[in-house]
C-alpha cells in the first residue's frame, strides 16, 4: 500500500489533517457540482424556462431512491476507516466485497424501477403541463445513471475510509470534462433538449465508476475489489446495513422532504420552479465545504475511534463543526455580495433573477447553522452513534421544516418558502450541540472510550 496517497486521521495536527483530506474533496464536490450546474447552464441558455423548471424539479425524486444506497456507502465509509485504525485487513476485504454486492443488487433494480415509477413520481409532485414531458424524459434517463452512481459513491466511501481523498478528486475531472463536452454536443448542437443533458450526466457518472474501480484494483490491491460481485459476508453485511441503512433512509426521508417541499414551489408556477433551480447552483457552491469537512469529520471519529485514540477524539469533536461554520458563513457572505451576475449568467428572465436573489441571501445567511449541525452529526456518526443523529434529521425535516412551509404558504406568501430552512437549520443546530453536553453515551465514550 502506498501510504503517501493516506492520510491517517489518528496522529499529527488535527485540523491540517482534516484540511489536507477535505481539500480534494471540496475541490470534487466543486466538479460535481459541475455536473448540474452546466446541465443548468446549457439548459437555461438554449432550452428556455420550462426546461429548466423540469431539470430543478426532476432531480429531487431520483435523489430519494439514491440517497438509500448511498447511505450504505457511508456506513461502508465508516467500517472500512474503523478498521483502517485498527490495522485490521481481512475485515476490509469483507467490508469491500460486500460493498460491491451493494452497488449490483440494489443499482439494477433501482434502474428499472426509476424508469416505470417516474411518470407516477412527477404526478405526486404536481409538475405542471408545460414542464411535463421533459421532465418525465429527464428523470428516466437519470435513473439509468442509478447504478453508475452508487457503484462510484461505495468506491469512493472506501477510499474516504483508507484516507485517500485524492483519487476521486481526478475520478471527477475526467467525467466532469466528458459531461460538459457531452452536454454541449446534445443539447447545444443536437437538440435534444433536457433528455440530452440526462444523458450526458449519466455517461459521465458511469466512467466515474469505471475508473475509481480500476484505481482502487491498482493502487490498493490488497483490498481485492473486483468488477462484479464475488461474495458477500453476512456478518459484515449486518454491520453495514446496521450503520448505513439508518443513515440512508434517514437522508432518503429527508429528501422525501424536500419533494414535499419542491410540490409547494412547483405550485407557485414555472418561473418560481425555474428560480429556484438556479438559486440552487448559487447556494450548493458555498455547500462543498460542508460535505468536504464533514467526511473528514468521520474518517476523523471512525479512525480515532477504531484505534481507541479517545484523547485525540476529544481535541477534534468541537474543532471541526465550528471551523466548518466559520468557513461556510465566510464564503455565504462573498457569494451573497456577487449573487445577481452570477445568477444571470444562467437566465436572462427578470421575474425568474428577481425569486432567484431573494432565495440565495435567505439561504446563504443561515447554512452556518447547517454546517455546525452536519459536523457534529458525522463525528457522532463515526463512531458509530447514529440512533440520535437520526431521530434529530427526521424531526429537523417533518416536525420543522415541511410543517414551517406550509404555513408560510398558507399564511404569508409561497414565494418566501426558503425561509423554512433557517428555521430547520437552527432547530437542528441546537439539538446536536444539546446531544454533546447532555448525552451520558457520548461522554462514556469522549472520557472512558466505552461504545
Amino acid at each position: 500500500m502506498e501510504q503517501k496517497k493516506k492520510i491517517d486521521m489518528t496522529t499529527g495536527p488535527i485540523m491540517k489533517n482534516v484540511f489536507l483530506f477535505a481539500v480534494p474533496i471540496v475541490l470534487g464536490n466543486i466538479l460535481q457540482y459541475l455536473y448540474t450546474t452546466v446541465d443548468t447552464l446549457i439548459v437555461g441558455n438554449y432550452c428556455g424556462k420550462t426546461s429548466l423548471a423540469a431539470v430543478g424539479t426532476s432531480a429531487q425524486p431520483v435523489e430519494v431512491l439514491l440517497c438509500i444506497f448511498l447511505g450504505i456507502g457511508t456506513g461502508v465509509s465508516i467500517l472500512v476507516s474503523q478498521y483502517a485504525g485498527a490495522e485490521d485487513m481481512e475485515k476490509m476485504r469483507r467490508a469491500v466485497d460486500t460493498a460491491t454486492f451493494f452497488v449490483f443488487v440494489c443499482g439494477i433494480p433501482l434502474c428499472v424501477i426509476g424508469y416505470f415509477a417516474a411518470p407516477l413520481i412527477l404526478k405526486g409532485m404536481g409538475v405542471p403541463a408545460d414542464t411535463w414531458d421533459a421532465a418525465v424524459s429527464y428523470t428516466r434517463i437519470v435513473f439509468f445513471g442509478a447504478l453508475g452512481n452508487i457503484g462510484y459513491n461505495m468506491n469512493a466511501g472506501i477510499l474516504r475510509g483508507m484516507g485517500d481523498s485524492k483519487a476521486s478528486l481526478w475520478f471527477l475531472v475526467v467525467s466532469c470534462i466528458t459531461n460538459i463536452v457531452l452536454d454541449y454536443l446534445f443539447v447545444a448542437k443536437l437538440g435534444m433538449d433536457v433528455g440530452g443533458a440526462a444523458l450526458s450526466t449519466t455517461l459521465a457518472m458511469y466512467l466515474s465508476w469505471v475508473i475509481s474501480i480500476v484505481y482502487i484494483r491498482k493502487k490498493f490491491p490488497e483490498l481485492e475489489l473486483s468488477y462484479l460481485p464475488k461474495g458477500v459476508d453476512l456478518k459484515e453485511l449486518k454491520q453495514i446495513v446496521l450503520i448505513g441503512l439508518p443513515i440512508g433512509l434517514n437522508n432518503s426521508l429527508y429528501s422525501l422532504g424536500h419533494v414535499a417541499i419542491q410540490t409547494l414551489v412547483n405550485a407557485q408556477g414555472s418561473s418560481f420552479m425555474a428560480a429556484n433551480s438556479v438559486a440552487g447552483r448559487v447556494t450548493g457552491l458555498t455547500n462543498v465545504a460542508i460535505t468536504a469537512l464533514s467526511s473528514a469529520a468521520t474518517t476523523f471519529s471512525g479512525q480515532n475511534f477504531g484505534a481507541k485514540n479517545f484523547d485525540r477524539l476529544r481535541k477534534g469533536y468541537i474543532r471541526i463543526p465550528v471551523v466548518s461554520g466559520m468557513i461556510t458563513l465566510a464564503a455565504g457572505l462573498c457569494m451573497i455580495s456577487f449573487r445577481m451576475p452570477i445568477l444571470r449568467i444562467f437566465t436572462p428572465e427578470e421575474e425568474v433573477l428577481m425569486y432567484a436573489g431573494r432565495y440565495v441571501v435567505v439561504m446563504l445567511l443561515s447554512q452556518w447553522f447547517y454546517a455546525i449541525f452536519n459536523g457534529i452529526i458525522c463525528i457522532v456518526n463515526g463512531v458509530g452513534l447514529i440512533r440520535y443523529s437520526t431521530v434529530v434529521n427526521i424531526l429537523m425535516l417533518w416536525a420543522v421544516r415541511i410543517p414551517s412551509a406550509y404555513l408560510i404558504d398558507r399564511y404569508f406568501d409561497g414565494t418566501y418558502l426558503m425561509l423554512c430552512f433557517p428555521i430547520s437549520f437552527s432547530f437542528g443546530m441546537v439539538m446536536m450541540i444539546g446531544y454533546y453536553v447532555f448525552s451520558k453515551k457520548w461522554k462514556e465514550i469522549i472520557n472512558t472510550g466505552k461504545a
